[in-house]
C-alpha cells in the first residue's frame, strides 16, 4: 500500500514537492525517488521537499533522500528541505544529516535562499545565454 503522496507545484523556478505521509521502504521510497529522478531528467535543478506532514521516515526513507541529494548536487542542482515535524527533525539530527542538508523552518525561507545565494540569477544567465547563441545573437 502507498503511504506517501505528494503534490508538485513551482514557485520562482523553485519545485517544491509537498509530501503527506511516511516515507519508508517500499513503494514510498520508490516513488520518490522516481519523481526527484524525472525532475532532473527534466532539468530541474532546485527543489525543496515540504516535510510539514510527513509522519515517519525509515532508514531507507533517509536513504532515498541522500540518493537525491546526492544525485541533485552531481548535476548542478541542490535539494533543501523544509518545515521538519519533530520526529524527523530529530532524526536528522541524530544520523548528523542535519549537517548535510539546508533545513528551512518554512517553504518560502528555502524557496528564498536559492535567490540568495545567487543560483536562479545564475541559470537564469546560462539560459540567456544558450538562447541568444542558438539564435545568433551576441551576448553585450
Amino acid at each position: 500500500m502507498n503511504d506517501l503522496n505528494f503534490l508538485t507545484r513551482q514557485v520562482e523556478g523553485v519545485v517544491i514537492l509537498d509530501l503527506t505521509g511516511r516515507i519508508a521502504i517500499g513503494e514510498t521510497s520508490a516513488e520518490l525517488q522516481n519523481t526527484l529522478r524525472a525532475l532532473v531528467g527534466e532539468g530541474k535543478r532546485q527543489v525543496v521537499l515540504n516535510l510539514q506532514n510527513v509522519t515517519a521516515v525509515d532508514s531507507s526513507g533517509l536513504g532515498t533522500l541522500v540518493a537525491a541529494f546526492a544525485n541533485l548536487e552531481r548535476h548542478g542542482g541542490h535539494l533543501k528541505l523544509a518545515n521538519l515535524p519533530p520526529n524527523v527533525a530529530g532524526l536528522m539530527t541524530m544520523t548528523k544529516l542535519h549537517t548535510v542538508f539546508d533545513i528551512f523552518d518554512d517553504v518560502q525561507g528555502a524557496v528564498a535562499s536559492f535567490e540568495d545565494n545567487g543560483e536562479r540569477i545564475t541559470q537564469q544567465l546560462q539560459i540567456q545565454t544558450i538562447q541568444m547563441r542558438k539564435s545568433g545573437g551576441s551576448i553585450v
